[in-house]
Protein backbone atom coordinates (compact mmCIF):
# COMPACT_ATOMS: atom_id res chain seq x y z
CA UNK A 1 0.00 0.00 0.00
CA UNK A 2 2.81 2.43 0.89
CA UNK A 3 4.46 1.61 -2.42
CA UNK A 4 1.25 2.42 -4.33
CA UNK A 5 0.83 5.74 -2.50
CA UNK A 6 4.47 6.65 -3.24
CA UNK A 7 4.02 5.87 -6.94
CA UNK A 8 0.81 7.92 -7.08
CA UNK A 9 2.48 10.89 -5.34
CA UNK A 10 5.41 10.78 -7.76
CA UNK A 11 3.05 10.58 -10.75
CA UNK A 12 0.97 13.48 -9.43
CA UNK A 13 4.11 15.56 -8.86
CA UNK A 14 5.36 14.91 -12.39
CA UNK A 15 1.97 15.77 -13.83
CA UNK A 16 1.92 19.03 -11.86
CA UNK A 17 5.42 19.98 -13.00
CA UNK A 18 4.61 19.19 -16.63
CA UNK A 19 1.44 21.29 -16.57
CA UNK A 20 3.22 24.26 -14.99
CA UNK A 21 5.97 24.57 -17.59
CA UNK A 22 5.50 27.17 -20.31
CA UNK A 23 4.82 25.83 -23.78
CA UNK A 24 6.85 27.20 -26.69
CA UNK A 25 4.49 29.72 -28.31
CA UNK A 26 6.26 29.22 -31.62
CA UNK A 27 4.70 25.77 -31.96
CA UNK A 28 1.12 26.92 -31.45
CA UNK A 29 -1.20 25.87 -34.27
CA UNK A 30 -2.30 28.58 -36.68
CA UNK A 31 -5.33 28.94 -38.90
CA UNK A 32 -4.94 27.27 -42.26
CA UNK A 33 -1.88 26.28 -44.17
CA UNK A 34 -1.93 29.25 -46.52
CA UNK A 35 1.13 31.47 -46.75
CA UNK A 36 -0.84 34.51 -47.92
CA UNK A 37 -2.40 37.25 -45.83
CA UNK A 38 -4.46 40.30 -46.66
CA UNK A 39 -3.59 43.47 -44.77
CA UNK A 40 -6.62 45.75 -44.93
CA UNK A 41 -6.43 49.36 -43.86
CA UNK A 42 -9.33 51.10 -42.15
CA UNK A 43 -9.73 53.33 -45.24
CA UNK A 44 -10.39 50.26 -47.44
CA UNK A 45 -6.95 50.04 -49.07
CA UNK A 46 -5.36 46.60 -48.93
CA UNK A 47 -2.23 44.59 -49.66
CA UNK A 48 -1.74 40.89 -50.29
CA UNK A 49 1.43 39.54 -48.69
CA UNK A 50 3.14 36.24 -49.44
CA UNK A 51 5.00 34.70 -46.50
CA UNK A 52 8.22 32.67 -46.91
CA UNK A 53 8.37 29.91 -44.27
CA UNK A 54 11.26 28.15 -46.05
CA UNK A 55 13.51 31.18 -45.45
CA UNK A 56 12.26 32.25 -42.02
CA UNK A 57 10.18 29.47 -40.40
CA UNK A 58 10.26 30.84 -36.83
CA UNK A 59 9.34 34.34 -37.94
CA UNK A 60 6.52 33.18 -40.23
CA UNK A 61 5.14 30.89 -37.51
CA UNK A 62 5.17 33.80 -35.02
CA UNK A 63 3.50 36.18 -37.50
CA UNK A 64 0.83 33.61 -38.44
CA UNK A 65 0.14 32.95 -34.75
CA UNK A 66 -0.40 36.68 -34.16
CA UNK A 67 -2.61 36.96 -37.27
CA UNK A 68 -4.74 34.01 -36.09
CA UNK A 69 -5.15 35.76 -32.71
CA UNK A 70 -6.23 39.01 -34.49
CA UNK A 71 -3.34 40.71 -32.70
CA UNK A 72 -2.75 43.24 -35.49
CA UNK A 73 -6.40 44.27 -35.90
CA UNK A 74 -6.70 47.93 -34.91
CA UNK A 75 -2.95 48.56 -34.66
CA UNK A 76 -1.33 51.36 -36.67
CA UNK A 77 1.67 52.09 -38.82
CA UNK A 78 3.32 54.20 -36.14
CA UNK A 79 6.63 54.94 -37.89
CA UNK A 80 6.78 56.08 -41.51
CA UNK A 81 9.86 57.24 -43.40
CA UNK A 82 9.28 58.07 -47.06
CA UNK A 83 11.86 56.46 -49.33
CA UNK A 84 12.64 53.87 -46.64
CA UNK A 85 9.81 51.94 -44.94
CA UNK A 86 6.53 51.86 -43.02
CA UNK A 87 6.50 50.18 -39.58
CA UNK A 88 3.57 48.77 -37.62
CA UNK A 89 2.42 45.99 -35.34
CA UNK A 90 3.09 47.58 -31.96
CA UNK A 91 0.88 46.49 -29.12
CA UNK A 92 1.08 44.57 -25.88
CA UNK A 93 4.43 42.83 -25.55
CA UNK A 94 4.71 39.32 -26.95
CA UNK A 95 7.51 36.78 -26.58
CA UNK A 96 10.67 37.55 -28.53
CA UNK A 97 11.92 35.20 -31.25
CA UNK A 98 15.29 34.27 -32.73
CA UNK A 99 16.37 36.67 -35.46
CA UNK A 100 16.54 34.73 -38.73
CA UNK A 101 19.25 36.57 -40.67
CA UNK A 102 22.88 35.92 -41.61
CA UNK A 103 24.44 38.32 -39.08
CA UNK A 104 22.76 36.14 -36.42
CA UNK A 105 24.01 32.86 -37.91
CA UNK A 106 20.84 31.97 -39.84
CA UNK A 107 20.70 31.58 -43.62
CA UNK A 108 18.04 33.87 -45.09
CA UNK A 109 18.44 34.85 -48.73
CA UNK A 110 15.59 37.36 -48.92
CA UNK A 111 16.80 40.80 -50.00
CA UNK A 112 15.14 43.90 -48.60
CA UNK A 113 13.61 44.87 -51.94
CA UNK A 114 10.55 47.05 -52.47
CA UNK A 115 7.56 45.49 -50.71
CA UNK A 116 9.55 43.09 -48.52
CA UNK A 117 8.12 42.40 -45.06
CA UNK A 118 10.69 42.18 -42.25
CA UNK A 119 10.73 42.07 -38.45
CA UNK A 120 11.57 45.19 -36.48
CA UNK A 121 13.78 44.72 -33.43
CA UNK A 122 16.09 46.49 -30.99
CA UNK A 123 19.89 46.20 -31.12
CA UNK A 124 19.51 42.69 -29.66
CA UNK A 125 19.33 40.34 -32.68
CA UNK A 126 16.83 38.11 -30.86
CA UNK A 127 14.43 40.85 -29.72
CA UNK A 128 11.79 40.77 -32.48
CA UNK A 129 8.27 40.31 -31.15
CA UNK A 130 5.31 41.63 -33.17
CA UNK A 131 6.48 44.78 -34.93
CA UNK A 132 7.23 44.54 -38.63
CA UNK A 133 8.15 46.91 -41.41
CA UNK A 134 7.57 46.96 -45.15
CA UNK A 135 10.30 48.36 -47.40
CA UNK A 136 9.16 51.15 -49.69
CA UNK A 137 12.29 51.15 -51.88
CA UNK A 138 15.26 48.87 -52.52
CA UNK A 139 17.61 51.85 -52.30
CA UNK A 140 16.27 52.76 -48.87
CA UNK A 141 16.43 49.24 -47.43
CA UNK A 142 19.39 47.43 -49.00
CA UNK A 143 21.61 48.16 -45.98
CA UNK A 144 19.27 45.90 -43.93
CA UNK A 145 20.12 42.74 -45.91
CA UNK A 146 21.53 40.10 -43.59
CA UNK A 147 20.76 42.12 -40.45
CA UNK A 148 16.97 41.88 -40.18
CA UNK A 149 14.62 38.90 -40.59
CA UNK A 150 12.85 39.34 -43.92
CA UNK A 151 9.96 36.89 -44.15
CA UNK A 152 7.48 37.95 -46.82
CA UNK A 153 6.67 40.29 -49.68
CA UNK A 154 3.73 42.41 -50.80
CA UNK A 155 2.54 40.87 -54.09
CA UNK A 156 -0.45 43.17 -54.58
CA UNK A 157 -1.04 46.70 -53.28
CA UNK A 158 2.43 48.24 -53.53
CA UNK A 159 0.70 51.58 -54.13
CA UNK A 160 -0.71 51.38 -50.58
CA UNK A 161 2.85 51.41 -49.21
CA UNK A 162 3.56 54.58 -51.19
CA UNK A 163 0.33 56.19 -49.99
CA UNK A 164 1.15 55.48 -46.33
CA UNK A 165 4.80 56.53 -46.76
CA UNK A 166 3.77 59.89 -48.21
CA UNK A 167 1.73 61.10 -45.21
CA UNK A 168 3.02 63.98 -43.15
CA UNK A 169 4.85 62.93 -39.98
CA UNK A 170 6.15 64.56 -36.81
CA UNK A 171 9.83 64.76 -35.83
CA UNK A 172 9.67 61.15 -34.56
CA UNK A 173 8.36 59.82 -37.91
CA UNK A 174 4.88 59.26 -36.46
CA UNK A 175 2.11 59.99 -38.98
CA UNK A 176 0.05 63.08 -38.17
CA UNK A 177 -3.02 61.24 -39.50
CA UNK A 178 -3.49 57.77 -38.05
CA UNK A 179 -2.70 54.92 -40.47
CA UNK A 180 -4.83 52.18 -38.89
CA UNK A 181 -4.77 48.51 -39.86
CA UNK A 182 -8.35 47.21 -39.87
CA UNK A 183 -7.29 43.58 -40.05
CA UNK A 184 -4.76 41.06 -41.26
CA UNK A 185 -6.41 37.82 -42.36
CA UNK A 186 -5.40 34.59 -44.08
CA UNK A 187 -6.38 34.34 -47.75
CA UNK A 188 -6.02 31.88 -50.58
CA UNK A 189 -4.47 33.22 -53.76
CA UNK A 190 -5.56 31.54 -56.99
CA UNK A 191 -2.80 30.03 -59.07
CA UNK A 192 -0.62 29.33 -56.03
Amino acid sequence: MKKLISVLLIAASLLCIASCTKKDDNTAPVEGETNYVKLEMENGDSMIIELYPDEAPITVRNFKKLVSQHYYDGTVFHRVIEGFMIQGGAGAATDSIKGEFSANGVKNGIKHDRGVLSMARTSDPNSATSQFFICQTREGCQHLDGSYAAFGKVISGLDVIDKIASVKTNANDKPLTEQKIKSITFVEVSGN
